[in-house]
Parts: C-alpha cells; structure tokens; sequence
C-alpha cells in the first residue's frame, strides 16, 4: 500500500513550487514521484503532427514524493501516514495528527 494515491489532495514543502496544493493525477511507484496538478509546470515545444497543432504547452512534470505531504480529508492539514489493520485484516491508512482512517 502507498502513502499517497491517485486523487489525493497534497501540499508541495520544498522547492519552487513550496505551499501549492494539488490534486495527484498520476503515481510512478517504480521511481518514487508523483504527478500533481498545476504544481511543476514547464513548457513543452511540440512539434505539429496530422491531430495536433502542436506549439508551446505548459504540462506538469513529476515531482518527488518526499517533497510533498498529504492534506487529510479530516482535519485539513499536512500530515505525516501511518498504517494500521482493521479487524477483518484489510491494511489501512491513518493520519498521524487526529487518528483517522484516510479513504
């Protein structure tokens, strides 16, 4: 299990973009980063092709997972994950700050 997942609503506490908050749209496991909205914009040149028109786009790039932490639904602040169990075993993600289950 991840600490932080698709859909989870995080808060940048390094580098450039430090205090922006954004939804995660993408998670790449094998390299330990996340892509989240509007946070880590660059600008792309593309070229134009028969279906795009191609020119400067602004994409986000990946960001690493240390550089963020995530917002509990809960509370509504940064808060460190731990995991716990539920009687019936299934593992679950618990916010260090008030003790709630994070869904």
């Amino acid at each position: 299990m991840r600490r932080i997942k698709k859909k989870d609503l995080v808060v940048v506490i390094s580098g450039k973009d430090k205090g922006k908050k954004g939804e995660v749209l993408k998670v790449l496991p094998k390299e330990n980063k996340i892509i989240v909205s509007k946070v880590n914009i660059v600008k792309k040149h593309c070229r134009p092709t028969q279906t795009d028109p191609g020119g400067i786009k602004e994409i986000e790039m990946p960001i690493h997972v240390c550089k963020v932490k995530l917002i509990c639904p809960k509370c509504g602040q940064p808060t460190r994950v731990k995991f716990g169990f539920l009687a019936d075993g299934k593992k679950v993600r618990i916010c260090k700050k008030c003790g709630e289950m994070i869904l």
